[in-house]
Order: structure tokens, then sequence, then C-alpha cells
């Protein structure tokens, strides 16, 4: 298999073994630390410098992923007697299948911001039928589109069970988390506090820009799409053949067994790091600030059963 670093002090087999044993201890040691940081235990969590850490981890870092990613850099450290290629392996597994893969986050965000303007859409519809707004709402809450099925019935039922419209629209607001929902809601809250006239108008013209918004994020969409196959054929060529030169040349590598070796090889894994991160900046869309804050709605919505309908 080739030594490692340490079959030049200790020997070729002492040194194979000797890695191989440091890898597996370093690799369970690390598999426990995942765990707990991945880990959202039930009882109260003593606030501090790890918990802001465990709190920033990516959603999508469960802890299976977690475990699968640190059991592949044990056994990248067993074959090669790389350390650095132990590393580079785990945060790979954790890190390139949201680059490389589909953009689920992005296209879901972009369906539930079509969904947004076909209900703005079916509002601007139903009040043009001479139906108050509150009825307008209810009623489109019954026929909304499936991306926002869940914050629609919610909003029904808030306004049917006697909180007053704004406040309602509020807590939507809230559970939509989106700007663009946050300029619908916002006209439709001055709206129902203010009794503003040719609020249909208004709603046809905000629908339209929605679509606006759906029509630009696809075309960027479809951009990133060419750079994220052009980055996955390079991953896929690179790692293929240094999987190749492991099993079929290993005597090739064995620079990469000294110390020397092992600093450039991280060099290498530091600069595809970076390029890669600057691949998700540039393909990051920036968000508008949000006209309404998360914090205040549920308890607007909590405290002012029987308002004004």
């Amino acid at each position: 298999m080739g030594g490692g670093v340490l079959s030049a002090v200790v020997g070729p087999g002492t040194g194979t073994g000797v890695a191989v044993a440091c890898g597996t201890a370093f690799g369970l040691g690390l598999v426990a630390i995942g765990y707990g940081a991945v880990r959202r235990a039930a009882r109260e969590e003593r606030p501090g410098l790890w918990r802001a850490l465990v709190a920033r981890l990516p959603a999508d870092w469960t802890t299976r992923r977690v475990v699968i990613a640190l059991m592949a850099g044990v056994v990248t450290e067993a074959l090669t007697g790389w350390p650095v290629a132990a590393v580079l392996t785990t945060v790979s597994m954790l890190t390139l299948p949201g680059l490389l893969g589909p953009d689920r986050r992005a296209a879901r965000r972009t369906e539930r911001i079509e969904a947004l303007a076909t209900w703005t859409e079916m509002l601007r519809d139903t009040l043009s039928a001479a139906a108050g707004l509150e009825q307008a709402v209810l009623a489109t809450a019954d026929i909304a589109p499936a991306a926002l099925e869940p914050e629609m019935r919610q909003l029904a039922a808030t306004v049917r069970s006697g909180h007053s419209l704004p406040a309602a629209l509020r807590t939507f607001a809230e559970d939509v988390d989106d700007p663009l929902a946050d300029v619908v809601v916002a006209a439709l809250v001055m709206a129902a506090e203010q009794q503003a006239s040719q609020l249909a108008p208004l709603l046809g013209e905000l629908a339209e820009s929605v679509r606006e918004q759906v029509a630009m994020r696809q075309r960027i969409d479809a951009g990133r799409a060419s750079v994220r196959t052009g980055v996955r054929v390079t991953v896929l060529v690179t790692l293929g053949m240094v999987v190749g030169l492991v099993v079929f040349n290993r005597p090739y590598l064995d620079p990469f067994d000294t110390l020397t070796g092992q600093v450039v090889l991280a060099v290498v894994g530091a600069l595809f790091a970076a390029s890669f991160t600057y691949l998700t900046a540039i393909g990051r869309i920036e968000e508008p600030v949000r006209l309404i804050r998360s914090s205040a709605p549920r308890a607007a919505a909590g405290t002012e059963p029987g308002g004004a309908q």
C-alpha cells in the first residue's frame, strides 16, 4: 500500500499498520464529534461557542450524512496512509453533493414564488367579482396552489378562528418567509386596515412583478446548470484519475507519502475548495430586505382574537 508518512521512520510494514490504526482511531473520534454536532437533543443546551457553531451547520448535514462522510475518510486513510486525503474526502462528501447535484432549494423557492403570483392573480379576479377582501382570502385559500397549500390552509384557519385579517396575513408572511410575499401581504394589510380602493389593479401589477422575478430566476438557474455540469465533469475526471492511480499505479503517488507531499496535497485541496466556494458565491442570488419582521406576527395573531373583520 505504499507505507505513508510514518514508514520513513519506523519501516514500511510497521508504518502502514500504525497509519491504519491512527487513521481508524482518528476517524472514530470524528464520528463521535460529528454525531454530537448534528444530533438535535430534546434537552436544553447550554449557551456557548459550541452551540453557536452547531447552529451554523447546514440543515442538510444530517447525522447519517456526517457518519457516512467520516467513514469514507477513515477508509481513505486506511487505503492511502494520507491524513490529508482523509480530511479532504470527509469535507468533499459533505459539501460536493450540494454543489454538484440539482439545486432543489432554489427550485422549491422558484415554485413557491410562482405559486404566490398565481394566488395574487386569484385574489385579483375574486375581488373583481365584488367580493370583500376577507371573503376573497378564504375563497382562494381552498384552491391555493400546491406549493403554498399548507400556509394558505393555516391562513384560512387563523381567520376563521376569529383573529383579525391583518394579524392573520402577517402570520402568513412569517410562514412563507419570502420577501416577495412580504410585498403582497403589505398591500393586503394596508387594504384591510385602511379600506384602500383599487386593490385589484394593484394585485395585478404585483402578480406581474412576481412573475418577472420567476422568469429571472429561471434564466439564472439555466445559466448555473451549465456551470454545474462543467464542475461536475471536472470533479469526476479528477477523482477517476486519482482512484485509477491508487489502484493501478500506486508507486506513482509515492511522493505524497512524505510530509512535503502531504503539504502539497493540502494546498491542492485548498485551491479546489476556494474555487468551489467562489462558484457558489457567484451563483447566489441576493435576496431583498424583508418588509415584515418575523418576530412580531405570531404575537399579533395570538393576542387579537375576535378583532375587526
